[in-house]
């Protein structure tokens, strides 16, 4: 597994750098496939923060904790990435007949150029491109879990359409299908 430790605002020392080390390839006793982790740790006024970044096959985990010490805040955010990689292979064999190995999305992130609709009103100041390989809504699930976000784009291995996974306030799912 490949580690990469950026850090924001603090110097990078060794021990620090051994110690977020040794926390992220602990990782590596609940989930062999990991590929590779990217650790960011910033500093933010009076606020520690640390981030990780897991690659597992194809599927993207992450996780983000702060706290008033970097090493606490890395500790936080380790247990976290656990809880995920835990209900990452949970879900994994609750699936495990439909074929989840199978399909896969990977993010490859492209930052653009700052875009504007108008000059008074909101600009575009990211964008993503990502593979979209085909999943079942029951995977896009587990992919928009992993990667912690309120939605997920994907192309729906059944119709063979691009849909929208989003998760509703009642913690439930919604799923935006197109229609012809």
């Amino acid at each position: 597994m490949q580690i990469t430790i950026t850090t924001r605002n603090l110097e990078n020392t060794e021990a620090l750098k051994r110690y977020a080390e040794d926390k992220i390839a602990r990782l590596q006793k609940f989930v062999n496939q990991i590929t590779s982790a990217h650790v960011i740790l910033s500093v933010e006024k009076h606020r520690q923060i640390a981030e990780v970044t897991l690659h597992v096959r194809e599927h993207t985990i992450r996780g983000e904790e702060s706290s008033t010490d970097l090493y606490s805040a890395i500790d936080l955010v380790a247990d976290k990435i656990e809880r995920q990689i835990l209900r990452y292979k949970e879900k994994i064999v609750e699936h495990s007949g439909r074929g989840v190995g199978r399909s896969r999305s990977a993010e490859a992130i492209v930052p653009a150029e700052t875009e504007s609709f108008s000059e008074d009103g909101p600009r575009i100041v990211k964008t993503k491109r990502f593979a979209m390989k085909p999943l079942s809504p029951d995977e896009a699930a587990i992919q928009m879990d992993l990667v912690g976000h309120n939605f997920f784009v994907f192309r729906n291995a059944r119709t063979q359409e691009v849909n929208v996974l989003y998760r509703r306030r009642d913690g439930d799912y919604g799923l935006i299908e197109p229609t012809s």
